[in-house]
């Protein structure tokens, strides 16, 4: 693979593990915030209304489904540093196979979850009126400021990523599987910082889950990727055991 600059390497490491460390903690930093103002001076009819928050959203948290590959996937390229090329063909065959099934179980849950919800979002939306009602007081008041601040960071922290990658070893770049992790990310990261900033605020939560199902079939697919490209290294390693 050539001369490999291993502190660039490690940094991108970290910075693939801060990525997904900020998206799954999205929740705790985007929403939380009292909407009972918006809310009472958008409808007369709810006036009364009290302890009304905003909807932390499922985007930005089901991103990390995606992006736990790109962690595994530069986390391999440090353990190569570290092991022979024959344990950690062994050791990526048996991690790449577990691994691969655990993301696609939970992404399977996660991907049902978010689909239950946005049916529960779009029904109560269109049973006007007091469907509607209920949809405003739950998620009908979107952080989008705070989530377009995030998404812009994950962003600028991805194309670091990349950066780092390209600085650490230049051949990294025909890797076809890692540029195509790489691509999906920047590509679904911007998708649904378009999707939070084009339609109207009340709308942002059903476009959120919908980004949230794509991003959970996406993580899907890639598992079983990592499934089937596992498969190959475990036959090996059973047949070098046996021989």
């Amino acid at each position: 693979m050539g001369e490999l600059r291993r502190p660039f390497l490690i940094l991108a490491l970290l910075v693939a593990l801060l990525v997904v460390l900020l998206e799954t903690g999205s929740g705790l930093m985007v929403g939380g915030r009292d909407a009972t103002a918006m809310l009472t001076s958008t409808t007369d009819q709810l006036h009364g209304a009290h302890g009304v928050t905003q909807p932390s959203g499922r985007g930005i948290g089901h991103l990390a489904l995606i992006d736990v590959v790109v962690l595994y996937t530069v986390g391999l390229f440090v353990l190569s540093l570290l092991l022979s090329p024959r344990v950690q063909g062994r050791v990526q065959g048996v991690a790449t196979l577990i691994g691969s099934i655990v993301l696609i179980i939970v992404a399977l849950l996660r991907l049902l979850v978010a689909f239950v919800e946005l049916t529960v979002m779009v029904s109560l939306f269109l049973a006007a009126p007091f469907g509607t009602l209920a949809y405003l007081v739950i998620w009908g008041f979107f952080p989008v400021g705070d989530a377009a601040t995030l998404l812009g960071l994950l962003l600028f922290l991805k194309l670091v990523l990349a950066g780092l990658l390209l600085l650490a070893q230049p051949r990294f770049v025909q890797n076809k599987g890692l540029v195509a992790m790489l691509v999906t990310t920047l590509l679904c990261t911007v998708v649904l910082a378009f999707l939070q900033g084009f339609v109207p605020v009340i709308l942002v939560s059903i476009v959120d889950d919908i980004a949230a199902v794509v991003f959970a079939v996406v993580a899907i697919v890639w598992g079983l990727v990592l499934l089937i490209g596992s498969l190959p290294a475990i036959w090996k390693a059973i047949r070098a055991t046996a021989g």
